[in-house]
C-alpha cells in the first residue's frame, strides 16, 4: 500500500509500539513495522502517539476577552454572566471572529482538534452566531468545531431567547442548548428543559444543557433533563454539563438519582478549571469543591468527559487551550489517584470527548480520520503528569503544528549535562 505519511514507532496509549501509515484524510494501517517508506515520516520512537484532543464544552464567543470592558472582581458566575451582558453591546462580527480564530491556533498547536462551543443567542443581532458559523467554516480543514444554540440569559428570562434559539437553529447551529437554573424561578427551569428537548427531538439534533451550575442543593434540573431524554428517545443524544449542585446534594437523594441518569443515557460534563474557581464562592469553611459526583458516575456506567469551558473571559482568568491542563485538574478534584483512574482521565479528554460529540472518525484505528498527536511523554499518566510537548500535531493527513523537543541544561558539578522530568517506573 502506498502512504503518504507514516508516522514510526510511537507508542500507543494501550502500550502497543506500532507506525501509523497515512494515506490521504484516513488511517490505513497501524502495524508494529510497515514495510516501505513514505514522503513523510515522523520519528516517533520513545513517545506517545494520541488520538487528538477534544473539548466538548467551551464559550469561543467569549474567549479572550479577558478585561473588556472590566474583571470580574468577585469571581463568581453570577458577577460573570453580568460583565458577559455588558460586554455584549461591545461586540462585532470581526471581534469575535478573530478571537476565536486566534484561540482555535492555540487549540491546533495543543493538539486540540475538536471543540464544542456554546454560543449566546440573546443577543438579537445574532452577531456572535454569524461569526462563529464563518469560524467553523475556516477551520473545517483541521478542527472538528460544533455549536450550541446557548440562550445564556435564559430561554424564558430573555424575551426573545426563544424566538433566536429558533433562528440560529435555522442558520445551521449543530446543538440545542439550555441553562434552566438561570430562568426566573425552578418551574420556569423545568418547563424549559421539556421546550428545548422537544425541539431538538423534532429536529432530530443533539442536546447540551448547561444544569445545575450552582451550590444549591435543591436546584435538580439534571433529574427532568433525564427524564425527557428517555420520554423523546433522545438516548446517547443529550449531555448535561456541569451539574455542580451535586457536590450539595444528600446522598440519598444522589443514589436515586445516579441510576436515572445513567438509564436515560445522558452524558455528564463537568469543567473542573472553573467550577473550582467559580463555586463555593459564598462558603467558609467546610468549602465546597466545586465538581460533580465524578467517580460514582463512572462507576454507574455514565459517560463523563472533561470540559475547558473558559479561557481568558469574564469567568475565567487563566488558560492556555490545553486539555491535559483539564484532565490534570480534575484528577485532583475528584481524586482519582490510581493508574486506572489516572490512565483514564486521559481517556476522558481523548475518546470519551469525541464519544460524547459523536465524532465517531476520531481514533487510533484503521479507517479512522488521520488526525493524530505526537507528545513528549511515555503514556497517558505521563502525559497528564507532565502536560508534555505536543511534537507534532497531525490533522487529516497534514502536519499543523511542530516543536522540537526541549531538553533543559544543568550545570552543576557531578550530575547530567540535561534533565526531562519524564521517569521510568519499574
Amino acid at each position: 500500500m502506498d502512504f503518504d505519511l507514516i508516522v514510526r514507532g510511537g507508542t500507543l496509549p494501550d502500550g502497543r509500539i506500532a507506525d501509523i501509515g497515512i494515506a490521504g484524510e484516513t488511517i490505513r494501517a497501524v502495524e508494529q513495522k510497515l514495510p516501505g517508506s513514505a514522503p513523510t515520516e515522523i520519528d516517533a520512537r520513545g513517545n506517545l502517539v494520541s488520538p487528538p484532543f477534544v473539548d466538548p464544552h467551551f464559550h469561543m464567543d467569549a474567549t479572550l476577552s479577558y478585561g473588556i470592558p472590566r474583571i470580574n472582581a468577585s469571581g463568581t458566575l453570577l458577577e460573570g454572566i453580568a460583565l458577559w451582558g455588558e460586554l455584549k453591546p461591545l461586540l462585532t462580527h470581526e471581534a469575535v471572529r478573530e478571537r476565536a480564530l486566534a484561540y482555535c491556533d492555540w487549540a491546533v498547536s495543543m493538539g486540540l482538534l475538536a471543540i464544542r462551543t456554546h454560543v449566546d443567542v440573546c443577543d438579537d443581532r445574532l452577531l456572535a452566531v454569524e461569526a462563529l458559523l464563518d469560524v467553523k467554516k475556516a477551520v473545517a480543514p483541521y478542527i472538528d468545531l460544533q455549536l450550541v444554540a446557548f440562550p445564556q440569559d435564559g430561554l424564558y428570562r430573555s424575551p426573545t431567547a426563544r424566538e433566536n434559539t429558533i433562528r440560529a437553529l435555522d442558520m445551521g447551529v449543530d446543538i440545542v442548548g439550555g441553562i434552566p437554573h438561570f430562568e426566573r424561578t425552578m418551574a420556569d427551569g423545568t418547563r424549559s428543559i421539556t421546550e428545548l428537548c422537544e425541539i431538538a427531538a423534532k429536529r432530530g439534533l443533539m442536546v447540551d444543557m448547561h444544569c445545575d451550575e450552582t451550590d444549591d442543593p435543591l436546584s435538580r434540573h439534571i433529574e427532568q433533563l433525564a427524564y425527557e431524554t428517555q420520554r423523546l428517545g433522545l438516548q446517547g443524544r443529550v449531555a448535561g454539563s456541569h451539574l455542580t449542585s451535586m457536590h450539595s446534594m444528600d446522598n440519598y437523594y444522589v443514589s436515586k438519582l445516579l441510576p436515572l441518569i445513567a438509564e436515560a443515557g445522558v452524558s455528564a460534563i463537568p469543567n473542573p478549571l472553573i467550577n473550582i474557581m467559580l463555586q463555593g464562592r459564598h462558603d467558609t469553611f467546610p468549602k465546597r469543591r466545586g465538581l460533580t459526583r465524578v467517580k460514582e458516575m463512572l462507576a454507574l456506567g455514565i459517560r463523563v468527559g472533561w470540559g475547558q469551558d473558559c479561557v481568558l473571559d469574564p469567568w475565567y482568568s487563566l488558560g492556555t487551550a490545553d486539555m491535559l491542563d483539564v484532565a490534570f485538574m480534575g484528577l485532583h478534584v475528584a481524586q482519582m489517584s490510581s493508574p486506572a483512574d489516572m490512565a483514564r482521565c486521559f481517556d476522558m479528554v481523548t475518546n470519551v470527548n469525541a464519544a460524547i460529540m459523536g465524532l465517531d472518525h476520531l481514533g487510533l484505528a484503521v479507517g479512522k480520520r488521520a488526525s493524530l498527536v505526537v507528545l513528549d511523554a511515555g503514556n497517558p499518566i505521563e502525559a497528564v503528569r507532565l502536560r508534555p510537548e505536543r511534537l507534532c500535531v497531525i490533522a487529516r493527513g497534514k502536519v499543523v503544528a511542530e516543536r522540537t523537543k526541549q531538553e533543559t541544561r544543568l550545570s552543576i558539578a557531578g550530575r547530567p549535562a540535561q534533565v526531562n522530568r519524564r521517569h521510568k517506573t519499574s
